[in-house]
């Protein structure tokens, strides 16, 4: 997590007007909550509590006196330290205890009373599904309300994930972020206050082989297909036209599993494609696209002389990765949004050049924590099929989640027929983030210069079964 400087508020107390400090959790640079010091301590003892204090870090200390601006600086540095730590740390991190403080201060910051309501939510064809739940309801709950709407089995629910996402100019649909366990799906979409963002239903996983498992199932298979369709409509799927008849003939048959099976062979299947930025690889400032899949990150590079040179990284050449920010600080006044700062975001990554050679590659980009993300899960699925473990069992749902199931299920409808390629069409997509990276910024009521956060650092277990058959 990273944390700039926090704004002061004031607050109205007996004997007059009292002051104190609030730290600000931002989500890719949109406010997610706001929160005391007071409420951070009561965290830390509930976590204490639970896990013990030999498992929790240590917490700034309680100051008896008001603090100076630099202790405010220097508590801000340690919270900062603290929350990535407990973030970072499996057992705390993942904790319901955390992520239920999130969850609570998310909605009490954007005064969101807990109340039923209707929430839409896309398929990728477009097809819209409305599902009644609660403000307070996690990310979890909706999934599931929108899985039962559907009639997805219960344990096909978790190859699937609910993403946050806008939509462009041209009606497609440009991806911010995969919603989180810490997050109301409801407050997020609504608290930005757009109607441009809706929340889209995809699939989750890399690795192609677990399409299979999906499907299974009709209601899989139908959610598989209409994917597959709009990622090739969207030009994130290279197809030429000989391949695009042979699909569009498939399409007309009807034959869904056919038109998939054709699909996984082509360049990019199950690839997401980030918006353009810059890289420093092969020099720096170089323009490129990056895309992740198939366990690796596939760069288009574009040369200072205008040439095009594509390569790729593979994750499990990867030693380590981080992900840095620096925060202009704003000016303004205290009031002023704390969304609205442009927040510079980089990922960098140790690769594995040669046997003995490890070299820095880094990707300036606001979807930085996207991109660290998905790094994150090629490398937990990698993980599991090497010890033999089952996806099902990684994606399973928990045991005693209540599942509402609807009278009335709703059927995916089939997309549309393939339109023509559009050799000039841009491919889009945009997918932003969970929270390893959560950022707590404020606001200071000075003019300051930019706030470098910590790394947000990961080690690759993945890294380690690399061979010299693999060079």
């Amino acid at each position: 997590m990273h944390f700039s400087i926090p704004e002061t508020e004031t607050r109205a107390g007996d004997g007059g007007a009292a002051a104190y400090v609030a730290y600000n959790i931002h989500v890719n640079g949109v406010l997610h909550c706001r929160v005391r010091y007071s409420q951070l301590l009561g965290l830390h003892e509930q976590l204490r509590k639970e896990y013990g204090a030999n498992v929790v870090p240590a917490f700034p200390p309680k100051k008896i006196f008001t603090l100076t601006p630099a202790e405010v600086e220097q508590r801000r540095e340690q919270l900062e330290k603290y929350m990535q730590a407990v973030r970072q740390d499996p057992t705390l991190g993942g904790s319901e205890t955390f992520n239920s403080f999130l969850r609570k201060a998310q909605q009490e910051t954007q005064q969101i009373p807990t109340e039923e309501v209707v929430l839409e939510v896309l398929l990728s064809n477009g097809q819209k599904v409305k599902v009644t739940i609660l403000t307070s309801d996690q990310t979890e709950d909706v999934l599931e309300a929108v899985a039962s709407k559907l009639d997805l089995p219960d344990d096909l629910v978790g190859y699937f994930s609910l993403f946050l996402v806008r939509e462009t100019k041209d009606g497609a649909f440009s991806f911010v972020r995969k919603l989180q366990e810490f997050e109301l799906p409801y407050v997020s979409v609504t608290s930005l206050h757009n109607p441009e963002f809706q929340i889209i239903l995809r699939k989750s996983y890399w690795d192609s082989a677990y399409d299979d498992d999906v499907m299974e199932h009709r209601v899989g298979l139908n959610l598989l297909y209409a994917q597959t369709v709009s990622d090739i409509e969207h030009g994130w799927i290279l197809v030429n036209k000989e391949q695009h008849r042979q699909l569009k003939s498939l399409q007309e048959k009807v034959s869904k599993k056919e038109f998939i099976r054709l699909a996984q062979t082509l360049k990019y299947y199950g690839y997401l494609k980030f918006d353009p930025c810059v890289t420093d690889f092969p020099e720096k400032g170089c323009h490129v696209v990056v895309s992740a899949g198939n366990n690796e990150l596939n760069f288009q590079v574009r040369l200072p002389n205008e040439q095009i040179k594509e390569g790729s990284f593979k994750v499990t050449r990867m030693r380590c990765w981080r992900v840095t920010s620096s925060v202009p600080m704003s000016n303004g006044p205290s009031g002023s949004s704390p969304g609205k700062s442009e927040v510079k975001l980089e990922l960098a990554f140790e690769y594995l050049m040669s046997k003995d050679r490890l070299q820095w590659v880094t990707i300036t980009s606001p979807q930085a924590i996207m991109l660290s993300i998905c790094l994150q899960s090629m490398v937990d699925e990698l993980m599991v099929k090497k010890s033999g473990g089952s996806i099902r069992k990684m994606f399973r749902r928990r045991v005693n989640g209540a599942l509402r199931r609807s009278d009335s299920q709703q059927a995916v409808k089939s997309p549309p027929l393939l339109d023509s390629p559009d050799a000039s069409r841009e491919p889009m997509a945009k997918l932003s983030s969970k929270l390893t990276s959560v950022s707590l910024r404020g606001i200071s009521h000075s003019s300051s210069a930019n706030d470098v956060g910590a790394n947000d650092f990961h080690g690759n277990y993945a890294f380690e079964g690399i061979g010299d058959e693999d060079l």
